[in-house]
């Protein structure tokens, strides 16, 4: 569930920055981690906010993604 690589890290990376909540809860269920980092941002959070999809950030936070990882292209989520 977490392999990382290209542009967006991670699987849940890419469905964060794309707006894909259905495919978001599916990778969160199965067991990707919310906190690996790799990719243009870093975490998943961090694709969600910058992309405005706020139900995914919502989901995220409520499956225990720290807002206070830094780095990547935006250096944090907050």
């Amino acid at each position: 569930m977490s392999i990382q690589g290209g542009k967006y890290g991670t699987a849940l990376q890419a469905a964060s920055q794309a707006g894909n909540l259905e495919i978001v809860k599916l990778l969160v269920e199965k067991g990707a981690d919310p906190n690996i980092q790799g990719g243009k941002y870093e975490t998943a959070l961090q694709a969600a906010l910058q992309a405005g999809n706020l139900e995914i950030v919502k989901l995220l936070v409520e499956k225990r993604a720290d807002p206070n990882v830094q780095g990547g292209k935006y250096r944090i989520a907050l």
